[in-house]
């Protein structure tokens, strides 16, 4: 065999195992979303691309190199413990878990599968992680907000509807964050010259009767908390507050573009952003117990301008020049 000719025979050898390494197809990473609200969710569909395509900035692509493992459920908890137990059953190298009855399912059902949360209020009293700086478990994320923030609303009712001497409360008394919601705001209220009233969400039906009867009452005004079934029943709270013309103050902006009156609450699209870039630490070799828990960086206050004058009302010019947004 001639020289030239054994030299090209050993370099194709020797360049076979490297071609055929790098046509290795890229492991793929799968991602388990645990969302408690029924699938279809519009505002949901809004975070969810908006997490998908910061994961993508980032070079994570559903069907190259991760797969997403999607559960909904209608904020029944037993509904989130089966779709929390078959996403941890799928075996995922990190979970996108959103609000406190996800991630309380969650931790129900694994304590080692890496977890990111979003929209979870108290993590540290909940037992979700020992601490906010030093989470110390499989678990961290971003918090809903912080409890001193619930008292703004009862201030933004009296501001924007001066004759209001009563509110409705509309929480969920099941859940932790129910409590503490309506804690703080009936702590807030007398300073305001308000007296509130706690109504029940979690029955659609008794909901729309006790809004109905409260609004026989005069100077009334409503306040919805944050809670899954809050998110469940927009479209009915929203629809009840127009149909018996009650100012209402919601936590967070689609409650005001899809027809409140006014919100002011945390950018929540913001902490599906930064979600993803937990996720992309976490499959990179980072773990949950090193990466601080993180309060909302980001809060808008949006006011519906349209509902106003249907509810006959003048927003406060101080109002307007705080408002990040003024709807049309």
């Amino acid at each position: 065999m001639r020289r030239r000719e054994f030299i090209t025979l050993v370099g194709n050898a020797t360049a076979w195992p490297l071609a055929a390494s790098a046509q290795q197809p890229e492991r793929v990473r799968r991602i388990g979303i645990l969302f408690p609200v029924p699938e279809g969710d519009p505002e949901l569909q809004v975070r969810l691309a908006a997490f998908t395509k910061e994961l993508q900035r980032l070079g994570w692509t559903d069907g190259r190199n991760i797969q997403l493992e999607i559960r909904w459920s209608a904020g029944d908890p037993a509904d989130t413990r089966r779709a929390a137990a078959e996403l941890v059953a799928r075996a995922p190298d990190v979970i996108l878990a959103q609000g406190g009855v996800a991630m309380g399912a969650l931790a129900q059902t694994s304590r080692t599968i890496p977890v990111v949360f979003v929209v979870v209020p108290d993590p540290v009293g909940s037992g979700f992680v020992a601490s906010l700086a030093r989470p110390g478990g499989n678990a961290t994320g971003f918090m809903m907000f912080e409890y001193n923030l619930v008292g703004k609303w009862v201030e933004l009712l009296k501001q924007i509807a001066p004759a209001v001497k009563r509110a409705a409360v509309l929480w969920d008394p099941t859940i932790r964050v129910g409590i503490g919601q309506f804690a703080v705001i009936q702590s807030v209220a007398p300073s305001f010259d308000i007296d509130v009233s706690p109504v029940d969400l979690n029955d659609a039906a008794l909901l729309e009767r006790n809004i109905a009867a409260f609004a026989k009452l005069l100077n009334g005004g409503l306040i919805l908390t944050a809670s899954a079934k809050s998110a469940i029943r927009r479209n009915l709270i929203i629809a009840l507050a127009a149909r018996f013309k009650l100012p209402a103050v919601y936590h967070e902006r689609f409650y005001a573009t899809a027809g409140g009156l006014i919100s002011y609450g945390p950018n929540f699209i913001d902490q599906f952003q930064q979600a993803a870039r937990y996720i992309d630490r976490i499959l990179k070799g980072e773990e949950p117990a090193g990466l601080p828990v993180q309060a909302p960086t980001k809060y808008e206050l949006v006011i519906n301008s349209k509902t106003a004058k249907t509810l006959g009302l003048t927003v406060p010019p101080s109002l307007l020049t705080r408002a990040d947004e003024v709807i049309e």
